[in-house]
């Protein structure tokens, strides 16, 4: 099988690429979010409030329909990722594919694996705890609203999702590569990156700084699928299921995204073992499952070994 990282020797790949392309994919994602920025501010600005007194971000979220909202912030990751395949495209001279897998043509077997192992997990746990602490929860289900975020969230989460992990599983952990010539910094400095790009996250001011554990070990796990399996497949299918079946089925006052879910969570966020047990029990006993049924071996290597160039490029 071909080294996912090294498939960036093949192409444009000068370190001031990367530099600029990684800056200017930031800021088409970031310049993805006006049209949420301008409906927030035509809505207040109509209900005769003004716009500067919209500084909080429950104050935003309920500005507007819930559909509306989740919609316009999905918005941006479509410009993002429209961002990422311009650079690509035009800066690297790269295939698209590349960017996403090692091999021939994309996993779509190894995708909705990932996707449907999530999505069973997210599913089942919320049931049982809902059955067992039902005191927790309220049932928010109304069905053409429910219809519309289906809709929404099953064309548009996954670009949300795909986005992040081709820009930093893909376009930065190769860059990262290629760059530094070993797979230990990309493997470290994506998942860190990741984990912070959270930061501003309402989840943080509720529950933390001790969240960040969560996500930057998300962000761990995810490059573990992407370095072992030598592609994007498993980590986009994986992000996918657990964004979209999570806005689905439950969401609650204080989290990132708040949806015509089917379900709302009363509960109050603990800063207790629950924060840590899906980075020290949970992810493991998925890397476990993926690494059986796909055999992953020489884990030393891909995770921290070098990234050597081609042979067919030696030899030019």
């Amino acid at each position: 099988m071909k080294d996912f990282v090294a498939q960036a020797f093949k192409v444009q790949h000068e370190t001031w690429r990367y530099v600029v392309g990684a800056v200017l994919i930031f800021l088409i994602w970031n310049f993805g979010q006006i049209p949420f920025a301008a409906v927030v501010s035509w809505k207040s600005y109509s209900d005769g409030g003004a716009v500067n007194e919209i500084n909080d971000y429950a104050t935003m979220m309920n500005t507007l329909d819930k559909n509306l909202t989740f919609f316009l912030l999905m918005l941006s990751f479509v410009i993002g990722f429209f961002g990422i395949w311009f650079i690509v495209k035009f800066i690297h001279q790269q295939k698209f594919l590349e960017v996403l897998t090692s091999r021939n043509k994309f996993d779509w077997k190894r995708f909705f694996f990932a996707f449907s192992l999530v999505g069973a997990f997210i599913v089942i746990t919320t049931l049982l705890d809902y059955y067992f602490n039902p005191q927790d929860y309220s049932i928010n289900f109304n069905l053409v609203p429910f219809l519309i975020l289906a809709v929404i969230g099953i064309i548009m989460v996954p670009i949300q999702t795909s986005f992040e992990e081709v820009y930093f599983r893909g376009y930065l952990m190769q860059g990262l590569g290629v760059i530094s010539k070993n797979r230990a910094v990309p493997f470290i400095l994506t998942s860190v990156l990741f984990g912070m790009l959270h930061y501003p996250n309402p989840e943080v001011d509720k529950v933390g700084d001790i969240i960040l554990v969560i996500y930057i070990g998300t962000g761990f796990l995810l490059a573990i699928f992407a370095l072992m399996d030598e592609g994007l497949e498993l980590s986009m299918g994986f992000h996918a299921g657990n964004n979209l079946v999570a806005a689905l089925l439950v969401t609650a006052d204080w989290t990132a995204f708040q949806t015509e879910s089917i379900l709302i969570s009363e509960a109050e966020p603990s800063v207790n073992f629950e924060v840590l047990l899906p980075v020290l029990v949970i992810y493991p006993i998925y890397i476990f499952i993926f690494a059986k049924v796909y055999k992953w071996k020489n884990w030393k290597q891909k995770l921290f070994g070098k990234v050597e160039t081609p042979i067919e490029m030696k030899e030019i």
